[in-house]
């Protein structure tokens, strides 16, 4: 049918074509046609062109085919409609259907063009769900937003009635004004800052709103939930601390893996390391250990997200348990930024922060709220520390091997 010159490019085409005759009879077609709808050569010889057609179209195809020959002319067919082509097993696909035409010895040919869109279809279906899926996001993300604001009004509303409590706690009025101050300084820096976070977010969202613009949203709709996540630590950390004064705090005892437990809380902590950082744990301590599960897994999320936050990349934290006759050591060392001496003396009060922390988010409660915790669990802390060299910090709690009982 084709002169050589032609016959390679018409056979290793990577589309089907298909050649056919006024009557609809397949005169010629290459090996991808062939592949795409299940037919040996022969067998696309004895078939007609109405064959590929699926059932509910194969009525009215003779009409088209008709039309066609009466008015020949190159054009892709289905005019925004989906069209479907069907295999010799009965099976349909989802196809891009073109035709064009020849004349040989004064009769029409017509020749199509066929190419499976199955995964292009796919594609559009799965783009469709996510884009449903990132809408939901989006609502459920927005109510998160205005929940935990009405949250922190809440809190503040409660801080500010509380101001009287709080003066009768405090041993002087001295110290009542400096803890106010830090208090309001603090506030006012770490609730503006994930806020505005948000609300620049949520608004750079909206100006997102084509399918090509996914990776813009997905990254500010990350910083809304991390802001969100930083907004509800803090309010947990006020939390805390009104319980632990109030004496609303017990421990409920248990035994526990402490190995399992520190892995847990590594795996919990894991999206919070920095590039090249890691946790490195050692464990002498295998048997299980009496204690408050909730309470333990508290001071090890903070000592680790203090280790974490305030060391750089590629830098380890180092965490040891030691078990000894009548006393537990665990230890959570890093590589870090350090504590200069004058400030490790008040690093368990209220809202202080080191000198040199004070790029880093934080309330200021932490390692008080871990000294409250300790108390809970008759342990205690002890710290060491070097400006630009790190800081190691051990607790102590009182052991009884399991294996006696």
């Amino acid at each position: 049918m084709f002169d050589d010159s032609f016959e390679a490019v018409f056979t290793h085409a990577t589309i089907g074509i298909i050649v056919s005759d006024e009557q609809g009879r397949i005169v010629s077609s290459n090996r991808h046609a062939r592949s795409l709808f299940g037919y040996s050569e022969a067998e696309m010889h004895t078939i007609s062109i109405d064959a590929l057609v699926p059932d509910s179209v194969a009525g009215r195809h003779a009409q088209l085919r008709a039309s066609f020959n009466a008015n020949p002319s190159v054009r892709a067919m289905g005019h925004g409609r989906d069209l479907f082509a069907k295999r010799k097993d009965g099976s349909v696909f989802p196809a891009e259907i073109s035709l064009s035409y020849f004349y040989r010895n004064n009769a029409l040919l017509a020749v199509g063009y066929v190419i499976d869109i199955t995964a292009k279809k796919q594609a559009e279906q799965t783009l469709l769900e996510q884009n449903s899926r990132i809408e939901q996001l989006n609502a459920e993300l927005e109510q998160k937003v205005i929940d935990r604001t009405h949250a922190l009004m809440a809190t503040l509303h409660q801080l500010e009635q509380s101001k009287d409590e709080l003066a009768k706690a405090l041993a002087a009025e001295r110290e009542l004004g400096e803890l106010k101050s830090r208090f309001v300084s603090m506030a006012s820096h770490e609730f503006r800052t994930p806020l505005s976070a948000i609300l620049t977010s949520a608004s750079l969202i909206e100006k997102y709103p084509s399918t090509d613009q996914q990776e813009k949203r997905l990254r500010h709709i990350h910083r809304i939930k991390s802001s969100v996540n930083h907004l509800n630590t803090i309010l947990e950390e006020f939390l805390s601390v009104g319980r632990l004064e109030e004496g609303r705090i017990e421990a409920t005892w248990s035994w526990i893996s402490l190995p399992g437990l520190i892995d847990e809380v590594g795996l919990d902590l894991h999206d919070m390391l920095k590039d090249g950082q890691a946790i490195q744990t050692q464990f002498d301590c295998t048997k299980p250990v009496m204690t408050d599960p909730s309470l333990m897994r508290k001071i090890l999320v903070n000592l680790l997200s203090n280790a974490i936050k305030y060391s750089s990349e590629n830098q380890t934290i180092y965490v040891t348990a030691i078990c000894h006759e009548a006393d537990l050591q665990l230890t959570v060392r890093d590589e870090g930024i350090g504590i200069s001496t004058d400030d490790q003396k008040h690093l368990f009060e209220r809202f202080f922060r080191a000198k040199n922390a004070t790029n880093f988010a934080g309330t200021g409660l932490g390692l008080h709220i871990v000294a409250k915790y300790l108390e809970l669990l008759g342990g205690t802390i002890d710290l060491t520390s070097q400006l630009g060299e790190g800081t190691t910090v051990t607790l102590t709690f009182p052991y009884e091997d399991h294996s006696a009982h």
